[in-house]
């Protein structure tokens, strides 16, 4: 079961005291100077704003809580509408920053941010790497397997239910019942429903049918907003089953995916090993680290139903003093403390030690 408590803060504060002070020593380097101007380099100040998606939520109540305790005169707030509410938003100027499931698109890239410095654009900043459960609510079935091709069928409507001979093949044994299935989806723009859909695409075409998107694709079931919203509406409906980030599925049960021949549990080291495996997206700026997730990675326990969750930023701000503070921020979250401390809380993998260094870099250009 997922912890829901905020991690002890003692730990929290030392953390990012650590990684505070590597901050500033390192933009010291850059300019002689240290945001707060005192060689400490501990007491950031100021507010910033991001925007975005709701499976980082737990993720940034742990970030938060333990940069702002040893800043008290830091302020982020973190609204998590969702991956889509949160770049439209950043993209507006009405967010610092975004929370996203999702890396910015090319037709995103091509048009303008109003937070940033003309002639510049944001970047992708790969913060938290999350497997995307297969939850349900199904009384009796407590190990239930499923397929790529068999989630689409499930998912897109023509497979209704709980004892359909597909379903059936992949569970013999086990007590299905003659039940109908209630497909519960986001209603909202979502990045976790773009990575589902993207596994879809790669693993189940034909049965899937539809293009990877942000919007879920069929009018089928009942759709909630959020990874909260999913959640709960799965919980209250008997027969159910969703797709949400694993750090919402307390209380659910979770199936097992077939990968390659073998039937695989959730994981979090299961879903690193496929970002580790998979390539940055060609063609970005400098300092853009989105990764072109292989989502057909049969690797033995690995997960290619992931997401990989992104800060996007922008490389020049307007105003220097915001720059600075999300610079900060973003070095500090990418931490192996910080890591480890939201993986105690939401159950995500921690960045590894090369993504965490190249986060960390890519944080230390903003300006």
């Amino acid at each position: 079961m997922k912890l829901t408590r905020i991690a002890p803060l003692g730990a929290l504060v030392a953390a990012s005291a650590l990684i505070l002070a590597g901050c500033a020593s390192n933009e010291a380097a850059a300019d002689g100077n240290t945001p707060s101007g005192d060689s400490s380099a501990a007491a950031l100040s100021g507010t910033i704003n991001g925007i975005g998606s709701s499976a980082q939520g737990t993720a940034q109540q742990t970030w938060i809580a333990g940069i702002q305790t040893a800043n008290p005169d830091l302020n982020i707030n973190y609204d998590p509408q969702g991956s889509g509410a949160g770049r439209k938003s950043f993209i507006s100027g009405a967010a610092d920053f975004a929370g996203s499931d999702a890396a910015l698109s090319d037709d995103e890239l091509a048009g303008s941010f109003a937070m940033c410095a003309d002639g510049t654009k944001a970047i992708d900043l790969p913060v938290y790497i999350s497997p995307i459960a297969i939850a349900y609510n199904l009384e009796g079935v407590d190990d239930l397997k499923l397929d790529a091709a068999t989630i689409a069928g499930i998912f897109s409507g023509k497979i209704t239910t709980w004892n359909d001979p597909q379903i059936a093949a992949l569970n013999e044994g086990a007590d299905l019942p003659d039940a109908s299935i209630t497909v519960v989806h986001r209603s909202d723009d979502s990045g976790t429903t773009q990575n589902f859909t993207e596994y879809l695409a790669a693993n189940a075409a034909d049965a899937w049918g539809q293009e990877p998107s942000q919007t879920f694709p069929f009018q089928v079931g009942d759709a909630a907003k959020g990874t909260s919203g999913v959640a709960e509406a799965t919980k209250s409906a008997k027969n159910s089953i969703t797709y949400i980030d694993e750090s919402g599925a307390a209380g659910l049960s979770i199936a097992q995916l077939k990968v390659g021949d073998t039937f695989v549990k959730i994981s979090a080291d299961g879903a690193a090993a496929v970002v580790a495996d998979s390539p940055l997206v060609e063609g970005r700026a400098d300092g853009d680290l989105a990764i072109d997730i292989d989502r057909t990675d049969t690797q033995d326990g690995a997960w290619p139903l992931v997401l990989v969750s992104y800060l996007i930023a922008c490389q020049q701000y307007q105003d220097a003093d915001t720059a600075s503070l999300v610079s900060s921020y973003i070095q500090y979250v990418a931490s192996s403390e910080a890591q480890q401390a939201a993986a105690a809380q939401a159950g995500s993998a921690p960045l590894s030690a090369e993504l965490s260094a190249q986060v960390i870099a890519a944080a230390q250009t903003i300006k």
